[in-house]
């Protein structure tokens, strides 16, 4: 069972409960880009809000679909972003324990499995924004960019010389 969960493994040099008290505190650097990511995703879905507004009024036969329905199109771009803000926080609970684990072989494979299950909970999501009817799979779906994109954009805008 360790295996398929290296999260639970313990160290030789320490304590089992001083090892996983330690690790599941967040570090300040992750507390830092956390609350950058739930930023750009916010400032991502007022944005897409805001174009999701402007399509409807600009082309009034859509607001007859059921599709484009203005509590589906909420509920989905805010299920979505909490699917990605929750992506990046999983992502950087993995890269913190890994960091901290002097077991090269188990880091990296903690860091796969990690991988591996993120990527499984984004189709997982995507699959359930295109199928379950109160969802609007756009606003679902494109939430999923905000974080990357708003790294890259605000790598750009702050880049420091």
């Amino acid at each position: 069972m360790s295996e398929l969960n290296p999260d639970h493994e313990i160290s030789p040099a320490s304590s089992g409960t001083e090892s996983n008290v330690h690790s599941s505190k967040l570090s300040q650097a992750l507390k830092k880009e956390l609350r950058n990511i739930i930023i750009y995703v916010a400032i991502g879905l007022v944005i897409m809000f805001g174009v999701f507004f402007l399509f409807i009024c600009i082309f009034p036969e859509i607001s007859e679909s059921e599709d484009f329905e203005y509590w589906k199109i909420a509920l989905g771009g805010i299920a979505g972003s909490g699917i990605a803000v929750l992506n990046f926080f999983l992502m950087g609970l993995t890269v913190q324990k890994v960091a901290s684990d002097p077991n090269a072989e188990r880091a990296r494979n903690r860091m796969k499995l990690s991988y591996t299950y993120r990527y499984l909970m984004q189709i997982a999501w995507i699959v359930i924004a295109i199928l379950v009817p109160c969802f609007n799979y756009v606003a679902g779906i494109v939430p999923l960019l905000f974080p990357s994109l708003g790294i890259k954009i605000a790598s750009i805008i702050f880049k420091k010389n």
